[in-house]
């Protein structure tokens, strides 16, 4: 068995790695690595090294990749799929490494300790300018409790402050059991003397502190984004410093690595930087090396695949017959989670037909994957969104309904502290089609940009959504009108298909009519 080992790993990984039998364990570095890819069976990289496809083909017996980190966006997940390869992570290693970073930079912010520090070694002794604050009665914006936001709110409370989160992924037991107030994101905003953001990066969450969210907070806070650079909006985050709406921020991450001296963020005395460095500790590098030793065994002696990110355990003929219901369960849990309002508490995944008689477990997981995908700190799929459900507290059930005539399909229910959101699809021609909303019978292709539109049925609703997207130059590709007549007034459904994605200002205006109900932008890929 030939391992390689092509960035720095903690000593004891490699002692672990050594002491299988009949191992060859190549310790080598970023630059020499790929000469010893022929016979490689596993690679084991953190941030460094760069898997591409290219890589991969160097290997011809690669069985598994292995990430001594968390974060996989250094390989290429299709390439390695393609090839039949494993990925492997370690989420969570270096929780505890990032979460006392975060507090370090709160902690440098409220005492000017790197302003006071500088001043001293330049032989000056300005005790009076560097007037401090405490921690201690301030409250604390957490966005996004995973794994580093959770250790975050436990350092906090230790130094007394009160804490409040918003995170529309986890339930409110959860949420209590933290000791925590979940609240709306707009009351966060305005709530924080101090905010730090720990989220993954997704097209909702891209830029999510910028110049709204800053103008919504009090004069005088402060934030640290330890999570990822492009959560932040440099530009507005320079102008509110400058303006004071800022007292401080801290960053170790930036929406460019490494960040050069031309960034104008670094000529802002009250801006903290640090090189990427929330995670870099001893002990977290010596956790993640050991953990992703243990898995790479675990997966080549036993077949057990533990954090993998990308490659399900089913058979080829069996996924080749799965794959088409895999994709519509995953899309219908998009869809489900964009149309719906609260926290989640459950999915239920309910199969008609033939899909009823399939093992499910990949289209179950497939659908808690497209859910939790709308703002889960890691990336779901069908490996490990099951255990991203039971760290939200979300509850999974499934219905296998062989008695009804209807046509094979998958119905995803998603229910929330504020009620229930169904929608059910099925696959036409091979591709993923959606049936229903909530009751209502509305087809539509369950791909690209979507808008989705409740509203009362009555005449001037689907003029004025015409009239608003045409104004916009935003293209109509599909119009699906479904309406239910149970209620009074009646209600009803359009789904819309767009040429591009369409903007919240845009929904703003959709929903200016009292007619709308909700109008949400949905993305499916």
């Amino acid at each position: 068995m030939n391992i390689v080992i092509a960035e720095p790993l903690a000593q004891a990984a490699i002692d672990f790695l050594k002491s299988r039998p009949g191992w060859n364990v190549i310790v080598s570095n970023p630059r020499e690595y790929t000469q010893h890819l022929a016979n490689a069976e596993a690679l084991l990289v953190r941030s460094a090294v760069r898997v591409t496809e290219w890589v991969i083909k160097q290997a011809p017996k690669l069985r598994v990749i292995g990430r001594a980190g968390a974060a996989v966006d250094n390989v290429d997940l299709a390439a390695a799929t393609a090839a039949g390869v494993l990925v492997m992570n370690t989420p969570g290693g270096n929780a505890a490494s990032a979460a006392e970073h975060t507090i370090a930079l709160m902690l440098s912010m409220a005492r000017h300790i790197p302003q006071a520090n500088a001043s001293t070694k330049a032989g000056k002794w300005e005790y009076r300018k560097f007037l401090g604050s405490e921690l201690r009665g301030k409250t604390l914006g957490v966005i996004g409790l995973g794994s580093v936001g959770r250790e975050v709110v436990k350092r906090a409370r230790a130094f007394e402050m009160r804490v409040v989160a918003h995170d529309p992924y986890v339930t409110p037991q959860l949420a209590k059991d933290a000791g925590v107030e979940l609240v709306p994101l707009a009351d966060l905003y305005q709530r924080s003397d101090y905010l730090t953001v720990h989220v993954s990066l997704t097209a909702e969450t891209h830029n999510i502190l910028n110049k709204e969210a800053f103008a919504q907070m009090k004069r005088g806070a402060r934030i640290v984004n330890c999570a990822r650079g492009e959560l932040v909006d440099e530009a507005a985050l320079l102008e509110a410093l400058q303006s004071g709406q800022l007292a401080g921020a801290a960053l170790d991450v930036f929406e460019e690595e490494p960040a050069g001296p031309g960034n104008p963020l670094f000529a802002i005395d009250t801006l903290l930087a640090t090189p990427h460095i929330g995670g870099a500790t001893e002990e977290a590098q010596e956790i993640v090396g050991l953990r992703i030793a243990e898995q790479v065994v675990e997966y080549l002696q036993n077949d057990v695949a533990i954090n993998a990110v990308n490659i399900p355990s089913l058979s080829a003929e069996q996924y080749r017959s799965a794959a088409p219901f895999i994709d519509l369960a995953e899309k219908l849990g998009i869809l489900a989670a964009y149309l719906s309002t609260g926290n989640p508490k459950l999915l239920r995944l309910t199969y008609f037909g033939r899909v009823a008689d399939m093992n499910t477990i990949l289209l179950r997981n497939a659908g808690l994957a497209g859910a939790l995908n709308r703002s889960a700190a890691i990336k779901a799929n069908v490996v490990n969104s099951r255990q991203l459900a039971a760290d939200r507290g979300w509850s999974v059930a499934e219905v296998h309904d062989k008695t009804l005539a209807h046509a094979e399909s998958i119905r995803v229910e998603l229910e929330t502290d504020a009620g229930i959101t169904a929608v059910e699809g099925a696959v036409v021609m091979g591709k993923p089609r959606l049936m229903h909303v909530d009751g209502i019978y509305c087809e539509a292709p369950l791909n690209g940009p979507l808008v989705c539109v409740e509203s009362t049925d009555c005449p001037g609703v689907v003029g004025h959504l015409g009239t608003v997207l045409g104004s916009n130059n935003i293209n109509i590709t599909n119009f699906s009108l479904g309406r239910s007549e149970s209620g009074k007034p009646f209600e009803a459904i359009s789904i819309i298909s767009t040429g591009s994605v369409v903007p919240q200002s845009v929904l703003d205006q959709i929903t200016a009519n009292p007619a709308v109900k909700l109008a949400r932008s949905v993305v499916i890929s």
